[in-house]
């Protein structure tokens, strides 16, 4: 399976084939041109086993995989490729037949290479909550779908399902969500409005990742022990809004038992966020079940409406929350902020939306409610530390900018500094001073505070 999806990787679109190669060109690899099926089999099998064994992640496999190309193609057995292919799935356990996943790729000949790349495209936002008997297979189809619609970004694949962000044209996106809905695996349970868009493209993101993971959110919990199949209660876009709605009159009336709770991290909240919410003040998700652990007596006995950018960390964090046994309802936004913003583009949510990816945030208003760092003026537009040695986002106005403030901190102004000046071979400290002064798990004392501030 493996080396059939790689080849079919390799295979040049008929629009892209240039009339000099010859109108017999259908694939091209290490800059190599390729007219027969068996010229190209012959040299996948001698040349990329181990590349194999990367794009199923499955190093062995890939290892054996190339021992066994590279016998048939010894043998002259590599007219079609079934040989092969045979081989992989046998060394890997697969059926080639499953009915849980079909690894076929779509037919791209009606589309031409300018459809495929133009910069002119979206960002997908997708997940998939459902039993995965083989992820390392899925995984590889992943890997070699994207590549074959020239997408990029991120894919999370584990036993309980698949979360994605990737970037293409509209043309590469909307075959995309024609075979992702067309997978036996995924049928019944997603939906065309599951998938959240927005203006971007390939550019949006560095490469594409695709990987086997544990969880496809990480939140650092064993699915088995907190499973999204004990996820709180969904609520529709106008569901929530009607809800948040009562929620912010009750609150002004000092009147409320219901906690608008922002899954996402401060980062994330800071730029924009739902009006009246408790924003926790934690730099991962994988921090959230120590924060809700940390803070129960704030929960008992409430009703909880919980949010985030998709809905896909509300699954596992409302499912941890109501493991706990002390809420007294938990809902959650289905679709997250996206869907939201949707229908209500002036609704509660206030600011930008942030987004893992180049862009790092999108808006549906003008609202600014955050400021620069350095002066005060409100701005919302990230940018990376300028510090080598942090990953941390900061808000700097472009007038502080151009005065050279342009890392998240002193330190790390004063770092980078001496990073320009420093003897050859002499390391810096990984520290900062904003992660240094936030504690890693905050305990809250009263939502009213977190109220107040989104007021």
């Amino acid at each position: 399976q493996a080396f059939s999806l790689f080849v079919k990787s390799k295979e040049v679109p008929a629009a892209a084939r240039s009339p000099a190669d010859g109108e017999g060109v259908r694939w091209r690899c290490c800059r190599q041109a390729f007219e027969e099926l068996s010229g190209i089999h012959r040299h996948v099998a001698l040349q990329h086993g181990a590349d194999m064994g990367q794009q199923t992640g499955l190093a062995e496999a890939g290892h054996q995989a190339g021992q066994a190309a590279r016998q048939a193609a010894a043998e002259g057995s590599l007219s079609d490729g079934a040989a092969i292919a045979g081989k992989v799935d046998g060394l890997r356990g697969h059926s080639r037949s499953s009915p849980e996943i079909c690894c076929m790729l779509p037919d791209t000949s009606h589309l031409s290479y300018e459809d495929l790349t133009s910069k002119v495209g979206e960002v997908l936002l997708y997940y998939c909550y459902c039993e995965v008997k083989d992820p390392e297979k899925l995984c590889a189809w992943q890997k070699a779908l994207c590549q074959h619609l020239h997408l990029t970004g991120k894919v999370r694949v584990a036993s309980e399902g698949i979360n994605g962000t990737v970037g293409g044209s509209k043309a590469a996106t909307k075959v995309y969500i024609e075979v992702i809905l067309s997978q036996p695996l995924f049928k019944g349970i997603l939906c065309q409005e599951d998938f959240k868009r927005s203006t971007g493209g390939a550019h949006c993101f560095p490469d594409l990742r695709v990987g086997v993971f544990k969880e496809i959110v990480p939140m650092g919990i064993d699915p088995k022990k907190v499973s999204y199949k004990e996820t709180g209660i969904h609520l529709s876009p106008q569901e929530f809004h009607r809800e948040v709605e009562q929620y912010l009159s009750q609150a002004n009336k000092g009147k409320c038992d219901t906690i608008l709770l922002d899954c996402r991290n401060f980062y994330e909240s800071k730029i924009g966020h739902f009006q009246g919410c408790l924003a926790p003040d934690i730099r991962k998700f994988s921090y959230f079940p120590s924060y809700v652990d940390e803070n129960l007596e704030l929960f008992k006995d409430k009703r909880v409406l919980m949010y985030c950018t998709g809905g896909i960390r509300c699954e596992r964090g409302s499912a941890y929350l109501r493991s706990k046994a002390v809420c007294r309802e938990v809902y959650q936004l289905k679709g997250g902020i996206h869907k939201y913003l949707e229908e209500f583009p002036d609704g509660f949510y206030r600011g930008k939306l942030f987004v893992f990816d180049d862009r790092y945030a999108i808006c549906s208003n003008e609202d600014i409610i955050s400021a620069c760092r350095y002066c005060g003026t409100l701005w919302d537009q990230y940018k990376l530390c300028s510090s080598q040695h942090c990953r941390q986002l900061v808000l700097a106005c472009p007038s502080c900018r151009n005065k050279g403030l342009t890392a998240c901190c002193p330190v790390c102004q004063e770092k980078e500094l001496k990073a320009n000046t420093r003897a050859s071979g002499q390391t810096l400290k990984e520290e900062c001073e904003c992660t240094r002064r936030r504690p890693r798990v905050p305990i809250e004392h009263t939502s009213q505070r977190t109220l107040d501030a989104g007021e």
